[in-house]
């Protein structure tokens, strides 16, 4: 009981392990059919020998997750360009993954206003309004 307490996950860790998932549960029929098929060493696209293990894993399975929704829509050029996409995007999200944030760290940047207003003085009412006022009332 006590050990499942001491094992705390952030939200990067989770999100992590549940993209793994994820590609993990892809059927396997999925990925070995028409031009949808996965990357072998020569059709990955440019740049995507940069990318971990992990990444060429969670961004083949974010192209097979999109090509499984909307895969009938997309002639093979276009799905050529979503999987450079997908690839690309990966580089950003490394990238992104090797910041180290702990749950309870505030933000870098506040917002903050680029020009301060000079707020208006509250006028005393008119002398006239109050008077009229009362003289509506019965």
């Amino acid at each position: 009981m006590n050990e499942s307490k001491e094992q705390k996950i952030n939200r990067r860790e989770f999100a992590r392990k549940a993209a793994l998932l994820s590609a993990v549960m892809v059927p396997a029929g999925l990925a070995f059919e028409g031009p949808a098929a996965a990357a072998t060493d020569e059709q990955l696209p440019e740049g995507a020998e940069k990318l971990s293990a992990e990444g060429r894993v969670e961004a083949e399975a974010r192209f097979q997750q999109i090509m499984s929704q909307y895969g009938s829509r997309f002639d093979s050029e276009e799905q050529k360009r979503v999987r450079d996409g997908c690839y690309s995007l990966e580089g950003s999200l490394e990238r992104l993954r090797a910041f180290h944030l702990e749950n309870g760290d505030a933000p870098a940047v506040y917002l903050k206003p680029l020009l301060e207003r000079e707020k208006k003085p509250q006028s005393a009412p008119a002398a006239g309004a109050a008077p009229a006022a009362a003289a509506k009332k019965p």
